[in-house]
């Protein structure tokens, strides 16, 4: 017996209730009503006689049936979606949204100046970049790719590294330093005020960590202040609150100018550069294949000689 059309469609709606954890959020993206998404999950609860959210007055996540049902049908859905995506290279204009999910600093740096450029020349091709300090499923969120630091990218994704390793300098102000002294090592951070990320995947602090000689010293130090964003955190330390550490080229104009003091400086780590990851078994789309060949062009221009 063929399933009718209302189970595709109310299918579909529970998955990205399911997906987003909340019935206003998968109204906001089907641009309908609350009412109308959980009439729809209803319904199709009815017609399989199953309870497949768990609702509660802060969340909504699936059951045991109901992720029985995403496991299996949610792939399904979601190569429906790509190849309708895929159509797109019928039309001579590439077009279609990309979305990557990426943290402030590679979007500021990279991706945005990589990629503005292509806006311009390419109407037709949307950009959405997404913010988050999650090591997320990027195939689960329905990203096309994401931009993390080398060491944390997946071996199963394709990597494309789009930026130059960087130091990562630990800083305070001039005022923090005459109220509160030098630290001589890291260790010494304990003793002091320290301005750290909230980490929102685990809930935990994102460590310092320094490396001399070979040796590296991780550092968790009792925290002053804790934000969830990068340019909240600067603020904090140009205001004197504490220190920590940031990517040279966001505080070396500021030391430069002496806003900052560069703190423990015997004892600066390097990172991995960025690199932009993606599903090996995904076809790229023309629109994607654009966003990969600004982003290889944009990472060749900033690292040739000048």
């Amino acid at each position: 017996m063929p399933m009718p059309k209302d189970n595709l469609t109310d299918i579909r709606t529970f998955i990205v209730v399911a997906r987003e954890g909340s019935f206003t959020k998968a109204a906001a993206k089907y641009g309908v009503s609350q009412s109308a998404v959980s009439y729809s999950v209803r319904m199709l609860e009815e017609r399989l006689g199953l309870r497949l959210l768990a609702r509660t007055t802060r969340s909504v996540s699936p059951t045991e049936a109901g992720q029985r049902l995403i496991d299996r049908l949610a792939p399904i859905f979601a190569k429906f979606d790509d190849e309708l995506i895929a159509m797109t290279e019928l039309r001579q204009q590439p077009a279609g949204t990309v979305r990557i999910s990426s943290v402030e600093h590679a979007s500021e740096t990279i991706l945005w100046p990589a990629l503005r450029p292509v806006m311009e020349a390419f109407p037709d091709i949307n950009i959405e970049i997404n913010n988050d300090y999650r090591l997320i499923d990027i195939v689960a969120g329905r990203f096309d790719a994401g931009v993390r630091l080398g060491e944390q990218v997946a071996q199963d994704m394709i990597a494309l590294r789009i930026g130059p390793d960087h130091s990562q300098i630990t800083v305070a102000s001039p005022a923090y330093i005459g109220r509160k002294g030098m630290p001589g090592l890291p260790h010494d951070l304990m003793d002091h005020d320290c301005v750290l990320l909230r980490l929102p995947t685990s809930g935990g602090l994102y460590p310092l960590t320094y490396a001399k000689g070979g040796e590296e010293v991780i550092v968790r130090p009792n925290a002053r202040a804790i934000f969830n964003t990068v340019p909240m955190m600067l603020n904090s330390v140009l205001d004197g609150i504490g220190t920590t550490a940031f990517p040279d080229d966001i505080v070396a104009p500021l030391i430069a100018e002496g806003r900052l003091v560069q703190v423990l400086a015997d004892w600066t780590p390097t990172r991995p550069g960025y690199h932009l990851y993606y599903p090996s078994r995904k076809q790229p789309s023309p629109a994607f294949s654009i966003v990969l060949d600004a982003l290889r062009k944009h990472k060749a221009q900033a690292l040739a000689p000048v």
